[in-house]
């Protein structure tokens, strides 16, 4: 996993030594080196507390993805995505169709 790296990165991107974020967490600098180096995987509770800490997602930490605010859901209302779920189970000659259809009723 990429979370070793991630938190590494996070804490000197923020200027913070080892004992300063231990210091401002509240945690033995020990049990935090033994994360950063990948010796101990991180706790999901501890996890949790750096990402509220960094303003990231635990999706970034994991390295789940590069947006630090976490995998973005499509914006789409329960209409739409029924309209996409209704697609899916066509035909590609009905997806086809389809497609023309929608093409000239919006350049009506």
């Amino acid at each position: 996993m990429q979370h070793y790296s991630r938190i590494r990165d996070l804490r000197e991107d923020s200027d913070l030594t080892q004992i300063e974020l231990c210091e401002k967490l509240y945690m033995n600098k020990t049990t935090y080196t033994n994360y950063e180096q990948g010796k101990h995987s991180v706790p999901f509770d501890f996890a949790v507390t750096l990402a509220e800490f960094y303003g990231v997602s635990l999706d970034y930490l994991a390295g789940r993805t590069n947006n630090k605010r976490g995998i973005e859901k499509p914006d789409l209302t329960p209409d739409e995505l029924n309209m996409i779920e209704l697609y899916r189970t066509l035909s590609e000659r009905n997806k086809g169709k389809l497609e023309l259809f929608a093409e000239q009723l919006s350049e009506k």
